[in-house]
């Protein structure tokens, strides 16, 4: 989704026009960054946090050359979800796991005729009395 896309939706649900609901968004986005410059940390409650982290130097390897480089000390912005994004993102998970095993089963079923029954697997062999060991 794009800001744009963002400054339509929330447009049409408030009743904004999109011009001044792109200053909102943009405003919103400009006092993010600022209060992430000036002070490295924003917690945004049901949302997340976004915070300013400093990497350390390391050494690398250009992976088309193979040729070991160094990669300076930088600043990067990291980004922890709350709980409700968490649990949310969660739920998009577990839908799209049992979509995936539903299709699997559909797709078992197909392979094992049309009728969606599956053989059910003999039952294990008994040894006979000579097979069966002692250990008295």
């Amino acid at each position: 989704m794009t800001k744009k896309e963002i400054v339509k939706t929330i447009s049409e649900e408030i009743g904004l026009t999109q011009l001044k609901t792109k200053e909102i968004v943009q405003k919103t986005f400009d006092a993010i960054v600022e209060t992430l410059v000036e002070d490295h940390r924003i917690e945004l409650r049901n949302f997340g946090v976004f915070e300013v982290k400093k990497r350390a130097a390391r050494k690398a390897r250009n992976p088309r050359t193979g040729e070991k480089v160094s990669v300076p000390e930088k600043f990067v912005v990291t980004f922890k979800p709350g709980k409700e994004m968490e649990a949310r993102v969660r739920e998009l998970e577990r839908r799209a796991n049992e979509e995936r095993e539903a299709r699997e089963r559909a797709e078992a079923a197909e392979m094992n005729g049309s009728s969606g029954h599956t053989a059910a697997a003999p039952p294990p062999a008994t040894p006979t009395p000579s097979e069966q060991t002692s250990y008295e």
